[in-house]
């Protein structure tokens, strides 16, 4: 298992600096970089079978989409309170958040109506834990976590009504079941085709 490599990275006494560095700096190719509570973590490429999960939730939110908001992969999202700067793997929000930030690299995390996270086996302690608690503090009302690296056998969790920085548990199965998500998306995504590692 390859675990996330954390470079050298100065102290930065603002949020503002430690972000200019993660923008400015040449991290490798195809890495995810992102700022998790105050730490950057570079991850290696995503397994294929990353990106299948990752397609068939956008596959199967598009037709439920309201007017003007978007599906996005690789697309950076801002929690200043948690010193963190993360990249869902899917992430839904309005398509207007991006042409009003066209010349950045990230958007605040509050305007996010979704974002989904499909562990890794670099990923899935975060996945877990610090991610859901950025999510939650910033306010985003669902988050789906994939966890096809979860001890025993792969398993899906979907969490909602965020409140001070944590989620309530909405649904918990595992791949072959039909996770359910509420308005505004009010569709059944099936998990059976779901590949697992």
């Amino acid at each position: 298992m390859r675990a996330p490599v954390t470079p050298d990275v100065p102290a930065y006494e603002s949020w503002e600096g430690l972000v200019r560095f993660w923008e400015e700096t040449d991290w490798p190719e195809g890495c995810k970089v992102e700022i998790i509570e105050g730490t950057i973590r570079v991850t290696p490429p995503a397994m294929n079978h990353h990106a299948c999960i990752a397609s068939r939730i956008q596959g199967a939110l598009y037709p439920t989409l309201p007017e003007g908001w978007g599906i996005h992969q690789r697309q950076s999202v801002a929690v200043p309170s948690c010193t963190s700067l993360l990249t869902p793997d899917v992430l839904v929000l309005p398509l207007s958040v991006l042409v009003e930030a066209a010349t950045e690299y990230y958007v605040p995390a509050t305007y996010a109506r979704l974002v989904a996270e499909i562990t890794s086996p670099s990923t899935a302690a975060q996945d877990r834990t610090e991610k859901p608690v950025a999510y939650a503090r910033a306010g985003i009302p669902l988050y789906l976590l994939i966890d096809p690296h979860a001890t025993g056998e792969p398993a899906i969790h979907l969490y909602g009504e965020p409140a001070n920085g944590t989620y309530r548990l909405l649904w918990s199965g595992k791949f072959g079941e039909t996770v359910k998500l509420p308005e505004p998306f009010g569709v059944a995504i099936g998990t059976s085709a779901f590949p697992r590692p």
